[in-house]
């Protein structure tokens, strides 16, 4: 019990360590996609990223990138994580076809998360299919980014996980303006006001690790919160995000990543408190 205790403080302290030592960010999606592709026989595939740009030397060299396959025997289970404290409300927002995925931006200030008592403001979300994140080697027909920024440029991404079933009540809400933009490039289509609560998460228990982006630059120092629960998604939603992109993106999830040791926590309510 007493190297129980004490592995889940080593991996506490290391996570903490990571996020305050990650510095700001500075640097967000690219979203040329005209000098990266998914594909891994081309000299623009996932393989070769980290040499196309000095500045996407993270790619290739980085030791914290995503994603990674959340393994069970690498998870701690860390109760004093707590809730993921969220408060989002309705803000404009636009839909945008970067090529290599589809991304919903808020415009208008659309909430925020809170994590070791800093507040990171929801910025966009965007879909990768199939899943970039695997569960002990497993992967999934969709994955939903949630990407948020602090004030002094940090990234928090709460991801969500989907599998071939029912319609997504989110996504139902998109369709119309993502057939609007499908098979373009750069276009954008104002979509109102769209409330980020709508996404549902479904469970409070999550997977957290430090990590970086998924697309070049790769910026690392990234904090990611997995939820556990895999929710549903139709296959015509599937196939609307896939045919909208590029060719080359129509499967764009980036290759599992090494995990290097790192403390990949879980946190689930204490018996009693409501899943």
């Amino acid at each position: 019990m007493a190297n129980a205790t004490k592995r889940v403080i080593l991996c506490c302290s290391v996570l903490l360590f990571v996020v305050l030592s990650s510095g700001r960010s500075n640097a967000q999606e690219v979203e040329n996609e005209r000098e990266f592709d998914y594909n891994e026989t081309t000299s623009k595939g996932p393989q070769n990223w980290g040499e196309i740009h000095k500045e996407w030397a993270n790619c290739k060299k980085g030791r914290l990138q995503s994603p990674i396959d959340l393994s069970s025997e690498r998870v701690e289970i860390v109760p004093k994580l707590g809730r993921l404290k969220r408060s989002y409300k309705p803000s404009d927002a636009k839909l945008k076809n970067r090529g290599h995925d589809i991304m919903l931006e808020w415009t208008g200030g659309a909430g925020w998360i809170s994590i070791n008592g800093t507040q990171y403001e929801l910025q966009q979300c965007h879909w990768h299919s199939p899943s970039e994140h695997t569960i002990n080697g497993r992967r999934f027909d969709l994955e939903a980014h949630m990407v948020h920024e602090s004030s002094d440029g940090r990234l928090a991404v709460v991801s969500i996980m989907y599998k071939i079933g029912r319609p997504d009540t989110f996504l139902a809400e998109l369709m119309e303006g993502i057939r609007s933009i499908a098979d373009t490039h750069d276009a954008e289509r104002e979509v109102g006001v769209v409330d980020p609560r709508h996404i549902k998460i479904g469970s409070r228990k999550y997977y957290r690790y430090i990590g970086s982006l998924t697309v070049p630059p790769c910026t690392e120092g990234v904090v990611w919160t997995m939820v556990r629960k895999v929710r549903t998604v139709s296959r015509e939603q599937m196939r609307l995000l896939r045919e909208a992109v590029h060719d080359y993106a129509e499967r764009n999830a980036r290759p599992i990543q090494l995990p290097n040791k790192r403390p990949v926590q879980f946190y689930r309510p204490n018996e009693g408190e409501n899943h």
